[in-house]
């Protein structure tokens, strides 16, 4: 496949290896303790990396509004960053991302036309040309405004990846005026239907036939059309009251009755969002204005609209949504009502300034944006977190502050590739894969910091993790600070010791 090249593109495909993993360091808990919602304040790229041996193939939806390279200056952020180098910071961004997506997740991210068609080719090259959805065009502005090149631009795009062909869109629901064409003049018991025509503007002999009103006359379809359906198709409509000539039965065209209960569950999707479905920025500049006493706290703002309509297509209550540009926290605001579990990134000081107090409104319960469309009244929870120190340094020595059940889910990580399936580390048997056990001996898991009884691989730890898992014929993946086994019991027991930090083996 051809790939886009710019300066600095091969820094830029190696950057996401080489981000060392970071600690979280929680700041403040608001609401339930038990919420599982995550605002972290840091850099993105570290925070992904950081969320990795957590959440990698986890999360189901991902919204993010990206820098638009626009040559602007904002107070928050600067947009305003030369086009290799917008290049360069999104595509580490873009591979974390993808691996944090499920195999049945997507990728929503605005962008406008500044780098817009370039986001979709390396978009391309990382998720594979094959997983591009569409590209919606949302009209963003409902007024055209002034512009001196004489053509507004009342428009940005929303391009959408897969994570794999497992992902499935929703059908968007109806509204009010879509039902209303259901309705049911004839009072049929099957309830209200939606008159769908019965010609096509196309001839076929075998569908050019006459047919008869219930007034009596012989009606033929149009000079070069045909019926929609062959004569035996048409007869078991014609039987089963499915064909509608007009209240008083003279019709000359007849219509298919299309059932309520037998249609869809909701309505194909498009790729043209008008500011009237998806909101526009003025409404935006409005929530988030009514939000913060009547300022205009920032700049750039989505509607809240904007991101209910990805979340209705794409994602389900209960699933992880994340955007790594918060910005405002639009999108962590729309998935708390909707009731995903969600994780917001911003690396900027309105994290603390701007998302945290508005993230506690919504907690609290305020009523703008889409609160009364999907019933919102407040509840739920969050963790504020700040990035911390790296879990390892050049060395790969361990942070003293990582506790145990950190670092065993870092190490299952690393050798899994993959989230521990619980979370849960309460013994050092952390879990199977493949044909291996894999135990960790640190931070005195056993009770005990002695070589006899702690993080160092004897005889009679091994004795005990032995009795872990009984009946297992497998291999045992043991990390400790030592071993003091001799090769003869060590290989009897398929026993093979990595010697943290020292063998620990980063992705």
């Amino acid at each position: 496949m051809p790939q886009l090249t710019w300066l600095g593109d091969a820094e830029a495909k190696r950057a996401a290896r080489h981000v060392p993993y970071r600690l979280l360091d929680p700041v403040d808990q608001i609401g339930d303790p038990a919420a599982q919602n995550m605002l972290i304040q840091g850099d993105n790229l570290e925070a992904l990396k950081a969320l990795m041996p957590f959440y990698a193939g986890r999360v189901k939806c991902i919204f993010i509004d990206p820098p638009y390279n626009t040559k602007s200056a904002f107070e928050h952020y600067d947009d305003n960053l030369e086009h290799s180098q917008w290049l360069s910071m999104m595509y580490p961004r873009l591979e974390l991302l993808r691996s944090l997506l499920s195999e049945q997740g997507s990728l929503w991210a605005t962008i406008d036309d500044n780098e817009g068609h370039y986001l979709k080719i390396v978009a391309d090259e990382v998720f594979g040309r094959g997983n591009f959805v569409a590209n919606i065009v949302w009209q963003s502005k409902d007024t055209p405004g002034n512009n001196s090149t004489g053509i507004a631009e009342t428009h940005n795009h929303v391009i959408v990846m897969r994570k794999s062909a497992a992902f499935q869109l929703r059908l968007m629901p109806r509204n009010e005026a879509q039902l209303a064409n259901y309705t049911n003049p004839d009072e049929d018991l099957r309830g209200n239907w939606l008159a769908a025509p019965l010609t096509r503007a196309e001839h076929r002999d075998r569908d050019f036939y006459p047919l008869t009103n219930p007034a009596g006359k012989s009606v033929l379809p149009p000079r070069g059309s045909s019926w929609r359906r062959p004569p035996e198709k048409m007869q078991w409509l014609i039987a089963d009251n499915r064909v509608w000539w007009g209240r008083r039965g003279d019709a000359e065209f007849p219509m298919e009755k299309k059932f309520l209960i037998e249609a869809k569950e909701g309505v194909v999707n498009k790729t043209w969002w008008p500011y009237e479905f998806a909101g526009s920025t003025r409404n935006a500049s409005a929530e988030i204005k009514a939000l913060f006493g009547g300022q205009k706290a920032f700049d750039t703002p989505k509607p809240e609209k904007i991101v209910q309509r990805a979340l209705e297509i794409a994602s389900d209550e209960g699933d992880i949504v994340l955007d790594s540009f918060l910005g405002s926290g639009t999108t962590a605001a729309v998935a708390h009502k909707m009731g995903r579990h969600w994780i917001g990134i911003e690396m900027g000081e309105h994290a603390r300034t701007h998302c945290l107090p508005r993230l506690k409104k919504v907690v609290e319960g305020e009523q703008g944006g889409i609160s009364e469309a999907v019933g919102w009244k407040g509840g739920g929870g969050f963790r504020y977190f700040k990035l911390g120190e790296r879990a390892f340094d050049e060395n790969g020595r361990i942070h003293p502050s990582i506790r145990f059940a950190t670092l065993a889910s870092y190490l299952w990580f690393l050798d899994a590739g993959a989230p521990h399936p619980t979370g849960a580390f309460d013994s050092p048997l952390l879990g199977f894969h493949g044909d291996a056990a894999h135990f960790l001996l640190y931070n005195g898991i056993l009770g005990d910091r002695r070589p006899d009884g702690g993080n160092v691989l004897t005889r009679q730890v091994l004795d005990h993790l032995l009795a872990l898992t009984p009946g297992h014929r497998g291999s045992r993946v043991v990390y400790g600070e030592a071993a003091r086994l001799s090769p003869a019991r060590a290989k009897q027991a398929g026993v093979e010791f990595r010697q943290i930090p020292y063998e620990i083996r980063m992705r």
